[in-house]
């Protein structure tokens, strides 16, 4: 049994804590190499550090390499900011790199990852919308894989797998619904981030469960979808599952669908993704956590349509995947920084949806040419989308 390599980026977050988990409980398998994270939680990377024993550290400040550099266990490479985070990732020698740096700050450790031939654990789905195309491309060349990390798009890979490709009619991405699902929305306008964070299903951090209660995260991972298998959008639906158990579901041409049906733990698709193309135990295994045992604690599974009146955002989304040229990177960006202003007290949660709906007017005006080639290219498209919800969000103050 061979050990591979890993890197983990973004490591003491959420997602990050839970790779490490499935590494921890698979030392046999796998063996942390590098450890990456913004090092606003210097104490947790820490112990981290001296329990993985990484050959390198990257952190995203000088200041956070200082704070942390005293203390690191002996070998340790220290080394801080992006160009050091992509010279690691992509200097060779890492078998599987798990990203789950948020944002489109993710897609140029994402790149170079592919480009050096390293399998990519993708939590980061803001680096596949802004660039779905290129990763692909890139993995291609290497021939490394891409192997999807968030709930929904792990559970189409597994699914998947009980067929061929031309034999699937449509995808379908469920989702909670988030904390607003029932809520009248006349009072959104009132909604604090506290509120807005507050997922009811799942433990996550702030960007994404805002995201969730507008259910932009749904329509980032349509693109996503689109992109990772090749599906064009008008064959992805989502539906509104308020119980998260049953992650996504493909129909194939012949009238039979496949369902994966998980507790609602992010360990689930991450072990799926480090472990493939085997499926490691769980140290439970066998224990409610399976089918039975969650058919056992739930009377019912619901689903509902998406109302478009309620939730415009996935219609946004899909409406930028078939604009092309650079539009998803643009509705990324200007939703990371309508999200960010609501979460510092900038914007109201109502403004979030419309100013990215503006953003994605302008650039139907203003676009051409094709789709973005190179990671630079797909920045620009960030940048200009930041650059415009920073203006419709100030007109929307004024």
């Amino acid at each position: 049994m061979s050990v591979r390599t890993l890197a983990v980026l973004g490591a003491t977050g959420s997602v990050g804590e839970a790779a490490l988990a499935v590494a921890r409980r698979h030392p046999d398998r796998l063996a942390v190499s590098l450890l990456a994270a913004g090092g606003t939680r210097p104490v947790r990377l820490l112990e981290l550090a001296r329990e993985f024993r990484p050959r390198r550290i990257v952190v995203a400040t000088a200041a956070a390499a200082e704070a942390i550099r005293a203390e690191l266990p002996a070998g340790a490479e220290l080394r801080w900011g992006e160009p050091a985070l992509v010279d690691a990732v992509g200097a060779g020698g890492i078998d599987l790199v798990l990203t789950a740096i948020v944002g489109a700050a993710g897609l140029r450790p994402a790149a170079a990852a592919l480009a050096a031939g390293a399998d990519l654990a993708l939590a980061n789905k803001e680096a596949m919308v802004a660039a779905g195309p290129l990763l692909r491309r890139l993995a291609a060349d290497s021939e490394a894989k891409i192997l999807p990390v968030d709930s929904e798009h792990a559970a189409i890979h597994q699914a998947l797998r009980a067929g061929r490709r031309r034999e699937v009619r449509r995808l379908v991405l469920t989702a909670s619904g988030g904390p607003f699902l029932d809520r009248d929305p006349a009072t959104l306008d009132t909604v604090t981030p506290a509120e807005a964070t507050a997922h009811p299903t799942w433990n996550m951090g702030a960007k994404i469960s805002v995201d969730s209660a507008t259910l932009m995260n749904k329509g980032l991972e349509l693109i996503e979808a689109s992109y990772l298998f090749d599906v064009p959008g008008s064959r992805i639906d989502i539906l509104i599952h308020p119980q998260s158990l049953v992650h996504s579901i493909v129909e194939f041409r012949d009238g039979n669908s496949i369902a994966q049906i998980s507790a609602n733990d992010m360990e689930y698709p991450i072990r799926y993704a480090l472990s493939h193309p085997e499926r490691w135990p769980r140290p439970d295994d066998g224990a409610a956590s399976g089918l039975s045992g969650l058919l056992e604690a739930t009377s019912e599974l619901q689903f509902r349509k998406v109302a478009p009146e309620a939730f415009p955002a996935p219609s946004l989304a899909r409406e930028a995947l078939v604009r092309g040229n650079g539009a998803p990177a643009a509705l990324n960006a200007a939703n990371e920084t309508a999200v960010a202003a609501f979460l510092d007290g900038a914007a109201s949660f109502t403004a979030i949806v419309p100013a990215v709906a503006e953003v994605l007017d302008r650039h139907d005006r203003e676009a051409g040419g094709t789709e973005p080639a190179t990671v630079d290219e797909a920045l620009e498209w960030d940048s200009w989308g930041r650059r415009q919800a920073r203006e419709v969000l100030a007109q929307l103050r004024g």
